[in-house]
């Protein structure tokens, strides 16, 4: 790289002023003023990494100038969860900022405890004793690990998605087996009113009105996945 672009080389061998390279480049990505026309430019920069190492010197260059990253496992993948996300090491500097109201009450909880089931499932693999609390951390991880799963070309809306998140959070899933939950979500949301769905994209969020109905339904139409 450094040959090509007639540049002193640097750190492992990269252009001295790679970082100021990718940051220029970066900072195309902006919001635009009505003035200028609006909307706005995303920049998704994309690194391979070298066997999964986001620490080396190109990775690190580039989560410094982002407002975060999405790290993806070749291992996950090949598991079948895809997007085949690791949630201990994706980070947003945004976070729940831009994020609906009511999506933000209802998945606020299920990345702490996705973390921490990625954490437990490791040593759990060695002991068969297990007290109740790890079993029940491991039962709620392993179900949100399977919701969120999306076959391709399947995109969800996002009241949908907050239903069928709000299900899993709130235990609905727990007793459920693993290869049932696929169906359950397909279930779950023709049961819920359209318009109450709708409703959850309002400003005021998930009130303790406005949970008290997918409650009822989420309770009836789980019996015949258990």
């Amino acid at each position: 790289m450094s040959l090509l672009l007639r540049r002193p080389p640097g750190c492992e061998a990269f252009p001295g002023d790679v970082f100021y390279l990718h940051s220029r480049l970066l900072e195309r990505a902006a919001k635009r003023s009505d003035q200028t026309g609006a909307g706005s430019s995303t920049a998704l920069p994309v690194i391979e990494t070298q066997a999964g190492d986001v620490s080396a010197y190109i990775p690190t260059n580039v989560i410094s100038i982002t407002d975060g990253q999405i790290c993806l496992e070749t291992e996950l993948f090949y598991r079948g969860i895809r997007p085949a996300i690791n949630v201990g090491l994706s980070v947003s500097r945004v976070g729940s900022a831009a994020q609906l109201k009511a999506m933000k009450q209802v998945c606020g909880s299920s990345k702490l405890e996705l973390a921490q089931y990625r954490e437990v499932a490791a040593f759990a693999q060695f002991g068969s004793d297990l007290d109740a609390a790890t079993q029940a951390l491991l039962n709620r991880g392993a179900r949100l690990t399977e919701v969120p799963k999306q076959p391709q070309y399947e995109p969800l809306p996002i009241e949908k998605q907050i239903v069928v998140i709000y299900a899993a959070v709130n235990g609905f899933c727990d007793r459920m087996p693993l290869d049932r939950i696929s169906q359950y979500e397909k279930a779950i949301l023709s049961t819920i009113n359209p318009e109450l769905q709708k409703s959850f994209l309002e400003k005021g969020g998930l009130t303790n009105e406005r949970k008290m109905e997918p409650d009822a339904s989420l309770k009836e139409s789980t019996l015949p996945y258990l």
